[in-house]
């Protein structure tokens, strides 16, 4: 498995220098390359990546500062451009085809924009003593807080807003394509499965019945930022102060996003450890955003980010996670089925009419969730058994606790770390 490894760096003030004068370098390349791209597209001539990459040369040759930068680290700047043309095309079929997004042409970098610097393949070295050299940077002290596994591909440089550098490392070794029956292992064992329902009221609320409160990061600092953008705001634009209180700004944002990053990683190894089978909605966060009343509350509760999280995650400890249809798993009875279209946003608990079932709200929902992926699972198992004989169980062998009466209809949105039918 591929991994990428993020490790604090501390250069030296000459070692700060050089990398910001190849940050700047490459951005100024980028800029004059896109600008290449756009000009020959009006002239109706053709630019590739690898025809900008063999002008490398002459580059060098015209800017002398260019030869004190490592040779791949210029030559990943029209790769960069290439994905960034990809991605607009992509965006582009995507609009084509019907979806509301914009296109988003590559940009010019300005120095904001242009934070990294990559080594694609070599010129650089992790030492004994857990520092980094770096071709044309030097020996660069590192705070590395784990070891990194497997081998070494490439090395990315990245300033963040608040001046800080640190090493992003991508290693390992590439897995083999996992076997189909591997992923149905989990019903020689405890299947354990369990449904996740996502909130604001409740972060998470699993289909056993606990809830894990929001910590509200963002809530809680709007103080803060609220004092920081106002001293930002007295300041000359540009002048040393302004960039010293827009600094201070960026080390308030900073904290917010490490306190919410630590609490998803944390939540994420929970959920993991906790079941073998798990189910999320396949929710249209980016959709829900655009409620101008709880978009700041959305995007603080970070649910995309605990659900990728929980996803690698598990694929590493050998167990699944499902995302099934959300439609309905509010206002569906998790005991008959019986589905209650008078359901309100302000009622949390959930009274069937037809069973008299009387549930925490979330819980029912969640419940729904599990047993929507539960069936979906097991659909899948019988499928690939029936045309495909890749599962040696058979069906006969499926427990009524296993198949139980579930009543919700599962739809395969997306399946995460599970064969695709």
């Amino acid at each position: 498995m591929i991994r990428a490894y993020k490790f604090r760096i501390y250069p030296d003030k000459e070692q700060i220098q050089n990398l910001e004068s190849t940050l700047n370098a490459c951005r100024e390349l980028y800029n004059a390359m896109l600008q290449q791209r756009i000009y020959a597209y009006r002239m109706g001539r053709k630019v590739t990546r690898y025809s900008q990459v063999n002008e490398i040369p002459e580059v060098k040759k015209a800017f002398p500062e260019f030869n004190n930068i490592h040779s791949q680290v210029i030559q990943e700047v029209p790769v960069r451009l290439d994905k960034a043309y990809d991605n607009f095309f992509e965006r582009v079929d995507k609009k084509y085809n019907g979806k509301n997004i914009k296109a988003g042409f590559p940009r010019f970098k300005s120095r904001k924009r242009y934070n990294s610097i990559t080594y694609p393949q070599s010129g650089f070295k992790l030492l004994e003593n857990g520092h980094i050299l770096a071709s044309k940077i030097g020996e660069i002290r590192m705070f590395m807080h784990r070891p990194v596994d497997g081998r070494i591909r490439t090395l990315t440089f990245k300033r963040n807003s608040a001046g800080e550098w640190y090493a992003i490392i991508i290693a390992g070794n590439p897995s083999k394509k996992k076997p189909v029956e591997d992923h149905f292992s989990i019903l020689n064992e405890d299947m354990n499965p369990v449904g996740y329902d996502v909130g604001l009221k409740s972060l998470i609320t699993d289909s056993n019945g606990e809830h894990t409160e929001e910590p509200q990061y963002f809530r809680k600092s709007e103080k803060s930022l609220a004092k920081a953008n106002r001293n930002l705001s007295r300041k000359k634009k540009y002048s040393k102060n302004w960039f010293k209180a827009n600094r201070r700004l960026s080390r308030v944002y900073r904290k917010t996003v490490r306190q919410r990053d630590d609490y998803s990683n944390k939540l994420s190894r929970d959920i993991v450890d906790n079941g073998n089978l798990i189910v999320f909605e396949a929710l249209n966060i980016q959709g829900m955003v655009r409620n101008h009343h709880l978009a700041k509350s959305i995007a603080d509760a970070s649910w995309y980010d605990i659900i990728r999280k929980t996803t690698y995650r598990a694929e590493s400890a050998g167990k699944v996670v499902l995302q099934v249809d959300p439609g309905n798993t509010s206002k569906m009875c998790s005991k008959c089925g019986n589905i209650k279209k008078d359901l309100k946003l302000s009622d949390r608990i959930y009274k069937c009419n037809a069973c008299e079932l009387t549930i925490d709200r979330d819980e029912n929902a969640a419940i729904n969730i599990k047993n929507r992926g539960l069936l979906l699972f097991l659909y899948a198992y019988v499928y690939l058994q029936k045309h495909f004989k890749k599962v040696g169980r058979v069906t006969s062998e499926f427990t009524p606790e296993e198949i139980g009466a579930l009543p919700a209809r599962a739809t395969p949105v997306v399946e995460t770390g599970s064969p695709r039918l």
